[in-house]
């Protein structure tokens, strides 16, 4: 005869009578999944904001061996080599989408606090903005070549004194004048400052540019492009992809942020655990009687081990849907952190997918199989006749 399983009326009813203990264990739960899924989240943006800062299309040419275009050096006569180069893509006048950029980090106070933080600032130009489909201006315009215009992203608008549209900043020995502000769709560059190249090099006394990059006019032909690069004994040079450039920019943030927030999760979710567990055992303690009237009715050992699980994992389902839906109102808050590859400012916001709520709710069910285990099985191993006597 196959053993009857206790109604999940049974075990949710336990729990209503329970409502305040229940409440609690699951806010103690609750706050563990919401360290565990923001952590998530935060790795999750940081690694979106990078990977949308790059085009399939493009092609991100650095000095080999460096890690970030801040510790980058291309002379201009290998630039003049790469842009001799085939498979570059023209725009409608004929001229090749490549751009020289220069990439230096700049020191700005913040608005409000007028704490100091580094900012990149890169030196463009009208071919440069063509290669970033995802920016568009928001206030003002595109700087004019051969001026001290700048224009700045979203972020740094917001974010720093003086960036703002008609505002001016004062940095390499020069005053500059901000005419635009733009938004770069989430990605990295809204925590850039853009001016013309050709003035930004002399402004901060740089002989060599950071990085040059191109669209193909075919995509597939990448490899050939990156062959012709590697064996130019003229170019001491790197090829990548720029969604790929990028992607290797947020591994180690991303990577770092996840391993600190999980320790932490961890370690909460110990103290989550043990009250989950004085939780169940004080259930166990005060329905000894119960236990012992669904034995002599005819529930197996494995049915009450069952149903005294059951009620953990509920339990710990309650608090990790409560936690993630607190979680998830992070995505409204704005945020910023140092990326560890270039030593600048970079703002995001945080991420919730569908495969982080998955891993949410497993995690506050493993706490909740933890925690509910032991006290399960000593309901299940208690006497039908001690059980009875002792109600």
């Amino acid at each position: 005869m196959r053993a009857r399983p206790v109604p999940l009326s049974y075990i949710i009813r336990n729990l209503w009578v329970r409502r305040v203990t229940t409440l609690l264990t699951a806010l103690g739960m609750a706050l563990v999944v919401y360290v565990f899924a923001t952590v998530l989240m935060m790795g999750q943006g940081i690694e979106a904001t990078l990977v949308a800062t790059g085009q399939d299309d493009n092609v991100m040419v650095l000095r080999k061996g460096a890690g970030a275009e801040i510790n980058s050096g291309i002379a201009r006569e290998q630039a003049a080599v790469i842009e001799s180069l085939p498979g570059i893509a023209t725009d409608g006048l004929g001229r090749k989408l490549l751009s020289r950029e220069p990439v230096v980090l700049n020191s700005l106070p913040k608005r409000g606090s007028g704490k100091l933080s580094n900012v990149t600032v890169r030196g463009t130009s009208v071919q440069g903005l063509a290669l970033r489909p995802q920016v568009r201006f928001i206030e003002g315009r595109m700087f004019r070549p051969g001026t001290s215009e700048i224009v700045t992203g979203r972020a740094v608008a917001q974010g720093f004194e003086g960036a703002g549209l008609g505002e001016t900043l004062r940095f390499a020995g020069r005053d500059w004048h901000v005419v635009g502000v733009f938004d770069a769709g989430r990605s990295a560059f809204d925590s850039e400052i853009w001016g013309d190249a050709d003035q930004m090099m002399p402004a901060f006394r740089r002989q060599m540019f950071s990085s040059v990059v191109f669209k193909l006019a075919d995509p597939a032909g990448f490899e050939a492009v990156r062959d012709r690069i590697d064996r130019d004994p003229r170019l001491l040079l790197e090829a990548k992809p720029e969604v790929r450039f990028y992607a290797d920019q947020s591994e180690m943030l991303a990577t770092f942020i996840r391993v600190l927030g999980l320790s932490l999760s961890i370690i909460f979710s110990i103290g989550a655990v043990v009250g989950a567990m004085i939780t169940m055992f004080g259930s166990v303690a005060s329905r000894v009687g119960e236990i012992g009237t669904l034995r002599a009715l005819g529930f197996r050992r494995s049915a009450v081990l069952m149903a005294f699980m059951g009620e953990s994992l509920l339990l710990s389902l309650v608090g990790g849907v409560i936690g993630l839906a607190a979680a998830s109102l992070m995505q409204t808050v704005n945020i910023s952190t140092v990326n560890f590859q270039t030593f600048s400012e970079l703002a995001f916001q945080f991420t919730l997918t569908p495969a982080i709520a998955v891993q949410t709710l497993l995690f506050a069910l493993a706490m909740g199989l933890v925690g509910g285990f032991v006290p399960a099985w000593r309901a299940a191993r208690l006497k039908i006749v001690d059980c009875l006597r002792e109600a």
